[in-house]
């Protein structure tokens, strides 16, 4: 995670479904953010051009100069993957990204520690976990930024429920059809809303994907122990929310179809193990020309 905390910068604007193949050809075709004619070209308000620049940056797919990423290219590109996010694959690829890369703090510590803590919560909840940890960082923090963020982060994930006044709008958030967050309903002494963030088996994730995020966060390793893609810090097991069962299903496929990676159950120490390198990029290419 990065050294600081990051609660702003959306403008309060969830991120809509095409606005980062917007801003990857936005930025493809020599264009910046902080032009004159960003309004225009990009066709949206001020605030949006703010919101659309920090999405792009919270998804990993430009740098902190604004060059746009590999992973940009290989997804939005025009040879790209999945350049209108089509591929159920490229939803979940983009929530690793965004919690991996942390720009927007709230993910990043939502899906590593405060799921561990609680997996039924309300805002308060959320709200008080975030100043707890700004305050182990003495890091000053605004009371009305964090309650927007929270806000923005809960519409990103959550289905509207009940009838809605922009069905357009309500129901654009690109990551909605990951089913990740559950709206539980209100309590009626009150009025909270509850929402609810298990750790389940996850079969709709693709093992090409989940491979693809332990290649990228164990960088060159030999041998990962089952706790660790479980339990660790930006492991596929905290990303992804997914309990031990449902890993280890994973992994029996991953297993399955590679012959290179072999798991080990030795007295109850599981261990993933490499026979030789694998390309993290040939994963991907793998699971699209399928």
């Amino acid at each position: 995670m990065s050294a600081k905390f990051s609660f702003s910068g959306h403008e309060t604007f969830h991120c809509r479904h095409f606005w980062l193949k917007k801003g990857y050809d936005f930025l493809i075709n020599d264009h910046h953010f902080s032009d004159d004619t960003a309004v225009i070209e990009l066709g949206v308000g001020k605030n949006m051009v703010s919101a659309i620049r920090f999405w792009m940056r919270a998804f990993g797919l430009v740098d902190e100069k604004e060059q746009l990423t590999e992973i940009a290219h290989y997804i939005f590109g025009k040879d790209g993957k999945d350049p209108y996010l089509e591929n159920p694959g490229t939803l979940w690829l983009l929530h690793y990204l965004l919690v991996k890369t942390a720009r927007a703090s709230i993910y990043s510590l939502v899906f590593n520690d405060l799921r561990r803590q609680r997996r039924e919560f309300k805002k308060e909840h959320i709200s008080n976990f975030l100043k707890g940890k700004c305050n182990e960082r003495d890091y000053k923090y605004n009371q009305n930024t964090l309650q927007k963020d929270i806000g923005v982060f809960l519409k990103n994930y959550l289905r509207p429920r009940n009838k809605v006044k922009n069905i357009e709008d309500d129901f654009s958030a690109i990551l909605i059809d990951l089913d990740l967050i559950q709206e539980m309903g209100k309590v009626e002494s009150g009025g909270y809303t509850w929402y609810k963030l298990d750790s389940t088996e996850r079969e709709e994730i693709p093992k090409e994907i989940l491979l693809f995020g332990i290649l990228d966060i164990h960088k060159n390793a030999n041998s990962i122990a089952f706790q660790d893609l479980l339990n660790g810090f930006n492991s596929v097991g905290s990303v992804f929310a997914i309990n031990a069962n449902g890993l280890f299903n994973k992994i029996e496929a991953i297993v399955h179809d590679f012959p290179s990676i072999v798991f080990k159950d030795d007295a109850g120490n599981r261990v993933l193990q490499f026979k030789s390198s694998l390309n993290k990029w040939d994963i991907l290419n793998n699971y699209y020309a399928s």
